[in-house]
């Protein structure tokens, strides 16, 4: 779906959005004509958070949009509060007569565009609605496009089912998105993983219908910072060997949401033009079962030369990130990104709307932890943890992919990972890239994580466009 639904300039014909808070109705009624007071009782409308109230003028034309802005305490709930009424808006266009400032601005502006999503690859609605927003005043419509562009091509991902979105089709979706920039696009599958010294990639997903692959993508000129993003592009999890239950594989087409959402950050930053050499790494499998499937018990040797007992195959994401985290610590890059749907721990510990993320560098978590307050895509930093260290050391191998005892499961996990990063800047994000229930600008579905939280780190670090 195109993100494209603010103007820059500011028609006569716009119709005003006032955002009116409880404590705030009496002015706003005093600012009403008489039946539009009488209306406004008649309804109801108290200026509870997300309450809509459309005026006619004399004509029966739409006048003004009272939305309900609610109190402080009750806005620090959520976000993106403008999505729910993007999505049933009367066709028109419309601009907040209410001043916002700042990153409250742009939330309301991002939201507007983020709630007009629809996945309709398989049933298309009805009717659409083209309801405009005008840029508020020091917002950029450009970069408000970007990153709505961004996450839509991230919960297309996402929201796509495994028949339809394999390796293959997780390749294409990269060539895609390169050719729309003018990047490079160079893939590494079957049995050439195992000549390519990609061996836990090929493991991981040599039982699949479909070919395992490392899908890499270049971008930006060489002479610039060295960004690499890794993104697990599982297609389908049915725990191999160590098969799911039913109710665990219900949702397993998201877990290449990391991917998913490593495409969305990087359409943003190829969009934007930020000043990077950008190399994304995408190991893309299916974890399935068959013959050949790695099984319990079974030691694996990594791109890094260390070995790993696999002591559940459903602990597959951090084997395929293991060599692609190798892999891009080769080059050297000045920061290196990992972003994986990788741990149940991960959502027992912070649900699913707050992503953990793990780093040594104090400096970067706490860009980290500012940008995703500012941008509305909350992080928590959850420690890397030397303690539990041995926990992922079984003694027959250098490395446990699933250690017994279920404790710690997230920064065991992110332990596991960092022993491949190389030394490199590194930061590894644990998402969920689902939303179970639809709040405003987040319908229920796949959604892109930590991007855009990621993408005002990139740009406060290395710059603006080029």
């Amino acid at each position: 779906m195109s993100s494209s639904n603010m103007a820059g300039k500011t028609p006569a014909a716009a119709v005003p959005i006032r955002l009116v808070p409880e404590d705030g109705m009496e002015e706003t009624l005093g600012a009403l004509s008489p039946a539009q007071v009488e209306w406004a009782r008649a309804s109801g409308f108290r200026g509870r958070l997300g309450q809509v109230l459309r005026l006619p003028d004399a004509e029966g034309r739409l006048e003004t949009v009272l939305f309900g802005w609610g109190d402080q305490k009750a806005r620090a709930r959520g976000r993106f509060y403008l999505g729910d009424f993007a999505r049933s808006a009367p066709e028109g266009t419309y601009r907040l007569e209410t001043a916002l400032e700042g990153d409250e601005a742009e939330e309301a502006a991002l939201g507007w565009q983020l709630g007009r999503y629809h996945f309709e690859r398989y049933k298309k609605r009805a009717e659409r609605r083209n309801a405009v927003l005008l840029a508020p005043e020091g917002v950029d419509q450009a970069r408000i496009d970007v990153q709505a562009e961004g996450v839509f091509l991230a919960r297309d991902l996402i929201n796509t089912p495994a028949n339809d979105m394999g390796p293959e089709a997780l390749e294409e979706a990269c060539r895609d998105l390169a050719a729309r920039h003018d990047a490079t696009v160079s893939v590494v599958a079957g049995d050439d993983l195992l000549t390519g010294n990609l061996p836990l990639i090929h493991a991981v997903g040599c039982a699949g219908a479909q070919a395992p692959r490392l899908i890499e993508m270049l971008w930006g000129e060489t002479s610039h910072p060295k960004l690499t993003l890794v993104g697990k592009g599982v297609c389908f999890d049915t725990g191999g060997l160590d098969i799911k239950p039913a109710s665990a594989m219900k949702l397993m087409k998201k877990d290449m949401g990391g991917a998913a959402s490593v495409l969305g950050l990087a359409h943003m930053v190829m969009a934007l033009g930020l000043k990077l050499r950008l190399r994304v790494l995408i190991p893309a499998v299916e974890n399935a079962i068959a013959g050949n499937a790695m099984r319990p018990g079974d030691i694996l040797r990594s791109r890094a030369g260390l070995t790993v007992e696999v002591n559940n195959t459903d602990a597959e994401g951090r084997l395929v990130l293991a060599d692609a985290l190798a892999l891009g610590a080769e080059d050297a890059p000045e920061l290196m990104l990992d972003m994986a749907t990788l741990t149940g721990a991960a959502r027992v510990a912070l649900g699913p709307d707050i992503v953990p993320f793990f780093t040594d560098d104090a400096a970067l978590a706490a860009e980290l932890v500012d940008a995703g307050q500012r941008a509305a895509d909350p992080l928590w930093q959850l420690p890397l943890w030397p303690g539990y260290e041995e926990d992922i050391e079984p003694g027959i191998a250098d490395l446990d992919n699933a250690p017994s005892g279920g404790m710690a499961g997230a920064i065991t996990a992110a332990l596991f990972l960092k022993r491949f990063a190389g030394g490199t800047k590194w930061a590894h994000f644990d998402v969920y890239a689902w939303v179970p229930k639809a709040r405003p600008g987040r319908p229920q579905g796949g959604e892109a994580q930590a991007a855009r939280a990621v993408l005002r780190v990139l740009e406060q670090r290395f710059g603006g466009s080029a």
